[in-house]
């Protein structure tokens, strides 16, 4: 179903993204970085928090790291991470999919400025096997994401 709610949330807005639906996992940067040959950098990473009153979605390169400081400078909370269990029950996809479309419950997206270096990320697209190809500038647009500085 996680992977349909993408489909789904790309059709509602007619964007004619194409989801590659691959036979190897691309659940971690590595993997997807080489089912993609590119470099793990271009992988964009979608992580699932929550803070005392909403949850996000921040999404940064492959390559990129949460910066404590930063992170509570921006939200004036510590970061907290959905618990795995959390993960597909809250986003609607499972751990390996997490992506800032199709989501099953409302979060505000971020997008770290650390995508900002790409011509085109690759983001999971719902599924531990699943993703798309789109410019950063273009994910923000159609996810409404905020562009912030949260990363080392």
């Amino acid at each position: 179903m996680s992977v349909q709610s993408v489909r789904n949330f790309f059709e509602s807005r007619k964007l004619d993204y194409k989801i590659y639906e691959l036979e190897e996992s691309t659940a971690t940067v590595e993997l997807a970085a080489k089912a993609h040959n590119v470099e793990p950098a271009k992988i964009a990473k979608s992580m699932a928090l929550k803070l005392k009153k909403k949850y996000i979605i921040i999404v940064t390169a492959g390559d990129a790291k949460l910066d404590n400081k930063k992170f509570k400078e921006k939200f004036k909370e510590k970061i907290q991470f959905l618990k795995g269990d959390e993960v597909e029950e809250i986003t609607g996809h499972p751990v390996g999919g997490v992506c800032p479309f199709g989501l099953k419950e409302k979060f505000d997206i971020y997008l770290d400025e650390s995508l900002k270096r790409f011509d085109f990320v690759f983001p999971a697209a719902g599924s531990a096997n699943t993703s798309i190809k789109i410019e950063p500038e273009d994910l923000k647009d159609i996810t409404n994401a905020i562009w912030i500085s949260v990363s080392k």
